[in-house]
């Protein structure tokens, strides 16, 4: 029998709820950075013939956009803005820290996304509907305007939405990651008269364990008109509509349109330039 040391590599140890953290199960299932960070590039070289070099990332969370931005090129600096200090803690260590020299470019604000802001970024995002946090037209309206305000000219705005008649039933959808865990979305409740909504994330794994409600969020639905025409109330000029053109489920273009047909589900984008 040999006594050499085995070059075996070790398994990684399969995803339960146990030994799982819900931030790493929600990057995995619900971002791309490098396709947002390439959607906020393009956006911007479009209107200003030019690439951006700051950006803010509102709800930041984990800043996971502010480290692939920051990664992207030596000259380009992010803020992330929470007002969660735990989860910005998670981030410094999980997606801060392992950039190196590059961490320094990056800047934490644990602060409300509507506090006054001295710096002035080329671009602002807010994804993955963080926004929809504001149910009033005049909260809505009054965090566009602070976001203008901390737009530098020719500064653009990034934000997302989603839609399609199934996106106010109450339902369940699953989706398998990488053949390691299910994510699973669930729109709970739908007021057709406030379009108060309230949709969770679970996670279900292979040994048979759930993380029940690892995310709960209580939004207003908001339509892509009312969007822009708040927008616009806001001070912003072209403002966008950004829709999937692609014919293919597993292909994505988005292109600024004027119309479309409605679909079971839709994601969409806006950009709005100062």
């Amino acid at each position: 029998m040999s006594t050499s040391r085995s070059k075996r590599k070790h398994k990684a140890p399969a995803f339960t709820a146990k030994n799982s953290d819900k931030h790493v199960l929600y990057q995995l299932s619900v971002q791309d950075a490098k396709v947002e960070v390439e959607f906020i590039l393009d956006a911007y070289k479009k209107r200003n013939k030019k690439l951006p070099t700051s950006l803010r990332e509102d709800f930041c969370g984990t800043q996971l956009i502010c480290a692939e931005w920051v990664k992207s090129h030596d000259k380009r600096t992010a803020t992330g803005v929470d007002i969660d200090k735990t989860v910005l803690a998670w981030g410094k260590k999980h997606n801060l820290a392992p950039l190196g020299d590059a961490e320094k470019r990056v800047h934490q604000l644990q602060q409300d996304v509507r506090a006054p802001s001295r710096a002035k970024f080329d671009a602002i995002c807010a994804f993955n509907f963080s926004y929809w946090i504001f149910t009033t037209r005049d909260e809505m309206r009054g965090y566009f305007e602070k976001v203008h305000k901390a737009l530098a000219p020719g500064g653009v705005f990034c934000i997302d939405a989603y839609g399609g008649w199934e996106a106010v039933e109450p339902m369940y959808e699953r989706r398998n990651i990488k053949n390691k865990f299910t994510y699973v979305w669930d729109q709970d409740e739908f007021d057709p008269i406030t379009h108060r909504v309230v949709n969770h994330i679970h996670f279900e794994f292979k040994d048979g364990s759930k993380m029940n409600k690892a995310f709960t969020y209580v939004w207003r639905y908001w339509s892509l008109p009312e969007l822009a025409e708040l927008l616009s109330e806001a001070g912003f000029s072209n403002v966008a509509t950004y829709w999937d053109r692609s014919e293919e489920d597993d292909e994505e273009d988005y292109r600024p349109t004027k119309r479309a047909e409605n679909q079971p589900g839709w994601l969409a984008y806006m950009v709005a330039s100062r």
